[in-house]
């Protein structure tokens, strides 16, 4: 266990923001799930740009690389446009 005052306080910082990055990634996951079920291409479209704020609000915070974030978006648009 930790020694100091600051080392207690940091593994308590470090354990909420895990939790915090695993709610957003996890979120993020599974909307892009529901999104790529999707077969119709009207409300694909309407849900794209949520996504893309979304994979570009975790690109922002450093949870996911920004190729990644530009991967991501790109498969999208690649499978809306073929629905």
């Amino acid at each position: 266990m930790a020694n100091h005052k600051s080392s207690v306080k940091r593994v308590r910082a470090n354990e909420r923001k895990k939790q915090a990055n695993h709610y957003y990634s996890k979120t993020m996951r599974n909307a892009l799930r529901d999104i790529r079920a999707i077969e119709d291409k009207n409300e694909a479209m309407k849900r794209l740009s949520a996504m893309t704020s979304m994979i570009d609000k975790l690109a922002k915070r450093g949870m996911i690389h920004k190729n990644k974030a530009a991967n991501l978006k790109s498969g999208l648009v690649k499978k809306i446009n073929a629905l």
